[in-house]
């Protein structure tokens, strides 16, 4: 049985074809290409997609179209928040990778889902590493990577989520990593990569492989 997943990715701050290069090379480091097909699509078509109720939806785009303009338009309407739960909750999953977990002050629905979202990050990129926690989702505890980037520091519900990755940097340390039941469905976070670096990472395709694995599963 082949898998389908919905793949919203690419923004103002984010090239889509670096991150389906990315999602591409997880799917083959995991060997998962015979068994998931990634579909893309645009945001103003998720709803339309969501009717079709895939495996599990990625989303690699933060909420604001044009940041920095005087007038910032965003996308994620509470409508489309409440759709995202409901199909999660009858059972969907969803990955919010990166952006997916930013910009998304007025979408609390979404939110309360994720169990966390994104607060800020340093205005310089710095080597950031990451180690992985004890998990569920057959990574190695106690792995450790670093690369260059955009070190992510989010709110996460710590208590009511599991937290598999932290990050460190000159900055701090934040956590990197999260997945949790909700309803009959399942939600997975996750802050690497911003950089093109940290995207083509070996290490970052073996956690994303295990990630798209478990959300499929």
């Amino acid at each position: 049985m082949k898998h389908t997943i919905t793949a919203i990715v690419g923004d103002f701050f984010h090239d889509e074809s670096t991150i389906r290069a990315s999602l591409e090379q997880a799917l083959e480091q995991q060997g998962l290409q015979g068994s998931v097909s990634i579909h893309y699509t645009t945001y103003d078509r998720l709803s339309e997609c969501l009717d079709d109720a895939p495996d599990a939806v990625i989303l690699f785009k933060e909420d604001r179209l044009n940041p920095g303009s005087p007038e910032v338009h965003r996308w994620m309407t509470p409508e489309t928040a409440g759709r995202i739960a409901d199909y999660v909750r009858q059972g969907g999953s969803w990955l919010g990778w990166h952006s997916g977990l930013a910009s998304f002050e007025k979408a609390a629905e979404y939110i309360a889902m994720l169990r966390g979202h994104f607060i800020m990050h340093p205005r310089e990129h710095s080597e950031v590493t990451y180690t992985v926690q004890k998990n569920e989702l057959g990574i190695h505890e106690g792995r450790t990577f670093a690369f260059m980037d955009e070190h992510y520091f989010v709110e996460c519900d710590e208590a009511n989520t599991n937290v598999f990755l932290r990050s460190s940097s000159k900055d701090g340390k934040a956590i990197a990593g999260w997945h949790h039941s909700f309803g009959e469905g399942k939600v997975c976070c996750l802050t690497p990569a911003h950089t093109i670096e940290g995207l083509n990472s070996p290490d970052t395709a073996a956690i994303l492989g295990r990630v798209l694995q478990w959300i499929v599963s």
